[in-house]
């Protein structure tokens, strides 16, 4: 039903946004609320309508094509709305697309819900079914070595989340993180040392 929703951003919660658009406030689940800011200036997010018998919600993404990976990880047996959303929280949609094709199944069981069972459900029923995403999106994804040490900097950074998990802290302190080290190039150990920086402050 909904293709976008051009609004500003009048709340950011740890599980959703809410965009104004003339007088209306969509509440709009999105894989890191945390990226957006709150604004006077009017943006753009692409919109994932699901219905259900005892619900409707709306889940918004900043790009087309990642919109587009939710989707198909939706016809994935054995992946919803929330676990689609919890895979592109925690990976860039390059690592997830990257994994799949080369089906690296140790990277996807990374990602909160997936066992082995549902990663290679990922592989079986993904693996070059990407095309249309990858040639605009991500230019030369499978040959790239820079995207090599990506996929294994977000490992890495998976890693040292878990590891902040067990020292106590929330799923809220770590959302915050990701915002500022998700894209970094770091060991495990460095982004743990990282993280405490930020989060003693």
């Amino acid at each position: 039903m909904y293709e976008y929703i051009n609004g500003t951003i009048e709340m950011i919660s740890p599980e959703y946004i809410v965009l104004e658009n003339n007088g209306i406030g969509y509440q709009i689940l999105t894989p890191n609320p945390f990226i957006f800011s709150k604004q006077r200036e009017s943006i753009k997010i692409y919109i994932y309508q699901h219905v259900r018998e005892d619900i409707i919600a709306l889940y918004g993404f900043q790009t087309y094509e990642e919109r587009t990976l939710f989707k198909k990880l939706l016809n994935v047996s054995g992946i919803g709305p929330k676990g689609a959303l919890a895979i592109l929280a925690f990976g860039e949609p390059t690592q997830v697309i990257h994994a799949i094709e080369n089906e690296n199944e140790s990277f996807l069981t990374k990602f909160p819900g997936v066992g082995k069972k549902t990663a290679r459900q990922m592989i079986l029923d993904l693996k070059g079914k990407l095309q249309d995403i990858v040639p605009d999106y991500f230019p030369n994804l499978f040959n790239n070595d820079e995207t090599e040490k990506q996929v294994q900097a977000a490992a890495d950074f998976e890693e040292a989340i878990l590891a902040l998990k067990a020292l106590g802290y929330s799923d809220k302190e770590l959302k915050k993180i990701s915002t500022k080290l998700q894209n970094e190039n770091m060991t495990t150990d460095q982004y743990i040392k990282a993280a405490l920086k930020i989060l003693m402050k």
